[in-house]
């Protein structure tokens, strides 16, 4: 995959100096089997004190030497593997920060965490493996049959027997292990994602006293997960054993043969002791491998994984037309479907146009399409047919970064980050002073932050936990208008709060900057009807637009929207703004204009 080529040529010079270091290592302790046969066979039985101290003394510089090595490539494993670890989380994170929106919608928000945590220190510990051990296994497994051979080629035979029966079962190991790894990431996801899902939505839980379920449905995600890890693990867990069995009886085949050599005096006692420790090395290498192999497995599932993430669609890209918006918005036949969805267009054939100084309201029922035009606006999706014209140019000839820095958005689910409230109310402008943030708050209404312990610094939790959700819609609104764009829009952006407080938003001048054109997406009669313009939709179609007056008059959709939010007795000749909300008696939003 192109993005480990990248990696691997970062660090490929202290990857090759480690592997170096393990070849090195590796020589060291297969030369030490062979220094001890000289000690027994030359030192020992030959009498030799002189021999003893001179191969034993060689045998001590070579394990110190191996030594040397084997801090070298530890120090040179944890630096890489930890770096690249860092790199691959961080890049991860990046490609989650540019995807589209189609794109964000081929995985969950509970498997993107887990690839990007959990698969990610797969492979870092897989790296490190390679740097530190899993290289010296196969030098140490083939250098042990190549100089257990060269000192006694009939008993070679033994380890070829032996390597070619573990081969086998290493080889089924591999094959039966991976989908089973597959299965049992997938599992782990299942359960991140039923915990997300709690946590976010833990007082909803608590309200409805759904305690059972929810433990229900998690004690089945973690008890899958568990089964899996069994079923996952159990290849492994008779394999290893199997390998061991058979790496003994090699040991005990080479010594009996080895006796009837020596008997016969085709051998000696060094040679013997060399090989029986050759064949434990390579019992150690082959172990070694089996283990190596079962971590490839799962490294290269999670490898996959993350390759999934990298391969999702990105967002537009930052090209096109970079002249500032100056906030006309067009409309022109609009139609969009869903990728991936049912296949239904959510939004048909729609036109509206407003300048910079008008308001547009748009209305409908739940599932209308009204966010959706929020979404296009913002260019998370293309249009299928038709186009979006910003200051008389298709939105896709426009540079998307110029784009959503000319749209100031206030979204329908207000949503905080942890920090301090003027950090979440300098989204909207991050070079804003103290007093550009105060004016915002107040123009938004949220005058309780000077309630607050520490007003502006004081800390939000995460998702804004400790503050209620009208609280947390005025902030927004203050982030939104903190921006000064071009283009306000504001997704049902009042939902949470009381007639009073919206009347009092709008009191405050909202929308009314000459500048600037104002899109409000509301489900209130009583919002959009100070609109200039009124977009009526309904199941993703115009059925409706024009003024407040004109609406009552001619729409029928509009007319039952009215009369089910103000009063069924008001008469549709009672059209004016004025006349709507003193049909509603103490109303205060024809008082707050």
């Amino acid at each position: 995959m192109p993005v480990y080529a990248t990696y691997f040529h970062k660090y490929k010079w202290p990857f090759l100096i480690a592997v170096f270091c393990v070849a090195c290592e590796a020589l060291c302790d297969l030369l030490g089997p062979t220094l001890m046969a000289q000690v027994l066979n030359v030192g020992i039985l030959g009498s030799q004190l002189s021999a003893v101290e001179y191969w034993g003394g060689l045998m001590l510089a070579v394990t110190a030497v191996g030594a040397g090595f084997a801090v070298t490539r530890n120090i040179l494993a944890s630096r890489v593997s930890q770096r690249l670890g860092a790199e691959l989380r961080y890049d991860c994170f990046q490609k989650i920060m540019s995807l589209s929106e189609a794109g964000a919608d081929q995985i969950e928000t509970g498997s993107l965490i887990t690839r990007m945590t959990n698969d990610t220190t797969q492979v870092t510990q897989f790296v490190n493996g390679i740097m530190r051990v899993f290289m010296k296994a196969p030098i140490t497994c083939v250098g042990s049959i190549v100089l257990a051979s060269i000192l006694n080629l009939r008993l070679s035979v033994i380890i070829y027997a032996v390597v070619l029966v573990t081969g086998l079962l290493v080889y089924v190991s591999m094959k039966m292990s991976y989908p089973r790894f597959a299965l049992y990431q997938r599992a782990m996801d299942r359960v991140n994602t039923i915990a997300q899902e709690y946590l976010g939505g833990v007082r909803l839980v608590k309200a409805f006293g759904t305690y059972d379920e929810e433990s229900g449905r998690f004690a089945d995600a973690n008890g899958n997960l568990m089964n899996r890890g069994v079923r996952s693990q159990r290849v492994i867990t008779v394999t290893s054993p199997l390998i061991t069995f058979v790496v003994g009886i090699g040991t005990v085949l080479a010594v009996y043969f080895g006796a009837g050599l020596f008997v016969n005096g085709q051998t000696q006692p060094g040679d013997i002791s060399a090989f029986v420790t050759y064949m434990l090395q390579m019992l150690t290498s082959l172990m070694m491998l089996t283990n190596v192999f079962n971590t490839f497995v799962r490294t290269r599932a999670s490898s996959r994984r993350i390759g999934e993430v990298f391969a999702c669609d990105d967002d537009v890209p930052s090209t096109g037309d970079r002249t500032p918006l100056r906030g006309v918005v067009e409309l022109s036949h609009v139609t969009f479907t869903y990728p991936g969805g049912s296949g239904v267009p959510a939004i048909k054939d729609v036109s509206a146009t407003v300048r910079p100084g008008q308001s547009l309201a748009i209305i409908g029922p739940t599932g209308a399409g009204k966010s959706t035009l929020c979404w296009l606006l913002l260019r998370f999706y293309d249009v299928d047919a038709g186009a979006i014209l910003l200051d008389g140019k298709d939105i896709r000839e426009r540079c998307v970064d110029t784009v959503r820095a000319g749209i100031a958005l206030v979204p329908q689910k207000s949503m905080l980050f942890s920090g301090t409230v003027g950090d979440n109310i300098r989204w909207g402008d991050p070079r804003a002073d103290d007093d550009a943030v105060r004016d915002a708050a107040e123009r938004a209404q949220a005058g309780f932050v000077d309630d607050m312990s520490d007003g502006f610094s004081s800390l939000l939790g995460s998702a804004a936990v400790n503050i209620s959700g009208g609280q947390k819609q005025r902030l927004s609104i203050a982030r939104g208008l903190l921006r000064n764009a071009p283009v306000l829009v504001l997704d049902d952006a009042t939902s949470a709060l009381d007639a009073i407080t919206e009347a009092k938003i709008r009191g405050e001048r909202l929308g009314s900057n000459p500048g600037q054109a104002v899109i409000l997406v509301t489900q209130r009669c009583t919002t959009a009807m100070f609109a200039d313009t009124i977009l009526v939709l309904e199941n993703g179609a115009c059925v409706g637009y024009g003024t407040h007056e004109q609406l009552l008059a001619t729409c029928e959709t509009y007319q039952e929207i009215y009369r089910s939010q103000v009063d069924s007795n008001i008469s549709l000749d009672d059209t004016s703004p004025t006349a709507g909300s003193a049909a509603q008696g103490s109303s205060p939003l024809g008082s707050a204009d």
